[in-house]
């Protein structure tokens, strides 16, 4: 057999090696941290949760649990896991961390009550 050896200049070999390692330098999601970015976006109600605004007739607009959840993800950037939502309809229990709505109180019987293990507020009109 007869192979032959070709000189390759050694230009071309610096700047396809650079081309690699700037595509293996881009940073790239899993599909796993896609999912988990989809689902952080949007707040879940719990099921006590929804009992509650049901029995307490709490209505809040699409617009507003909009704003919320906006609240709420910003509230998760800085690092909080559970925040009390107050706004003029009703007062949540929020997990941050969880994006979940885990109880509702109409605004009467929020002045009443003593809240603990939470790390933030989010005020809202």
């Amino acid at each position: 057999m007869n192979h032959r050896i070709q000189h390759v200049p050694q230009q071309a070999l610096l700047q396809n090696r650079q081309q690699r390692v700037a595509q293996n330098n881009r940073p790239l999601q899993s599909f796993q941290s896609i999912l988990e970015q989809t689902k952080s976006s949007e707040l879940k109600i719990s099921k006590h949760a929804q009992n509650r605004l049901d029995e307490r007739q709490i209505h809040i607009s699409t617009e507003k649990w909009q704003e919320i959840a906006n609240q709420v993800k910003q509230a998760k950037q800085k690092g909080i896991t559970d925040s009390l939502v107050i706004t003029s309809e009703a007062t949540l229990l929020v997990s941050a961390k969880n994006n979940t709505v885990v109880t509702a109180l109409d605004r009467n019987e929020a002045q009443s009550r003593i809240f603990t293990n939470i790390n933030g507020t989010i005020l809202l009109d």
